[in-house]
């Protein structure tokens, strides 16, 4: 951080556990000079460099891609290196670990289960075997149909719909805001046809009824996914399938050709249209020019 800019004074609040050494966790203050532009995640390693390298989380890209730095910030889940200190605050900063979670170390929340619980909902295509290990030929999906599940393909499985869920905060049962999310993504897929196999997942005791629409899982989404809007959806569809009222659709078709990287019939490599680079004509050999003295020497000895 460089001298001329201007800091302020910052409190972090910051929740600090080792299941080695603490009972429970605590919350631990330490004090960061904080300039313009600074993340949440650029002050924690400023007191890890700083003042404390015991202190502990979890992070990878620094842009809002990886979903590694999910927190507990001023009392919502967000990403730390998405999240300016001053936007937040000109005095005191909390951060804690991601709620509903076991707590692995300091900032380090658990995700196994909700890993676990996302590759449960069968987050793949479910299609015929053989047409999917058939290299020739490829799946036809129109623009309109990839838009019906595009927005829930954002998801970066942060956490942060998860921490923020009231329901998961008193069921572990249930299954949660994003692989429920997951689930929809892929029963809106045009090349799916494994709805039967999800609906008996999201219709269960831990599924889609047990959300009772809160919002929060759309409010803290920091890629604008709409974990909430999914979950409804899901709930209509199921309520139309129980009442055999839902419209049966056939998966989309597979195109058949060539495959396997081969050039289709009476197809030409396309003409050249960046023109060749000329080489001009010159002493050439890593000779001086004739009467080009060498440059004056700007460096002292």
């Amino acid at each position: 951080m460089a001298e001329s800019r201007a800091t302020k004074q910052i409190n972090f609040h910051v929740t600090r556990y080792n299941p080695e050494t603490d009972s429970k966790p605590y919350v631990r203050t330490y004090s960061v000079a904080v300039s313009d532009g600074m993340t949440v995640l650029d002050g924690l390693h400023w007191i890890k460099e700083n003042l404390d390298p015991t202190l502990g989380w979890r992070y990878s890209c620094r842009m809002g891609i990886c979903g590694s730095c999910g927190m507990l910030i001023n009392g919502s889940p967000t990403l730390a290196c998405n999240t300016q200190i001053l936007h937040l605050s000109q005095s005191d900063i909390t951060v804690g670990p991601l709620p509903n979670f076991e707590i692995i170390r300091d900032l380090v929340p658990d995700l196994l289960s909700m890993f676990d619980k996302h590759a449960s909902v069968r987050p793949n295509i479910i299609r015929d075997e053989a047409e999917l290990v058939d290299r020739k030929g490829e799946f036809y999906q129109s623009p309109e149909q990839l838009e019906a599940y595009l927005q829930f393909t954002y998801c970066i499985k942060c956490g942060c719909c998860m921490g923020a869920c009231p329901t998961l905060a008193t069921d572990v049962r249930y299954l949660g805001p994003m692989p429920l999310t997951a689930l929809e993504r892929y029963n809106e897929d045009s090349r799916d046809e494994g709805f039967a196999t999800r609906a008996k997942i999201a219709g269960g005791d831990g599924g889609a009824f047990r959300c009772h629409y809160a919002g929060e899982c759309s409010r803290v989404c920091p890629k604008g996914v709409d974990p909430g809007k999914a979950v409804q959806l899901l709930k209509r569809k199921l309520v139309l399938d129980y009442l055999h009222l839902a419209s049966t659709k056939k998966p989309c078709k597979k195109l058949d050709g060539p495959g396997e990287g081969k050039l289709l019939p009476n197809m030409t490599a396309p003409a050249r249209t960046i023109p060749a680079v000329k080489k001009l004509d010159g002493p050439g050999g890593g000779e001086l020019v004739a009467n080009v003295p060498a440059p004056v020497r700007t460096i002292p000895e």
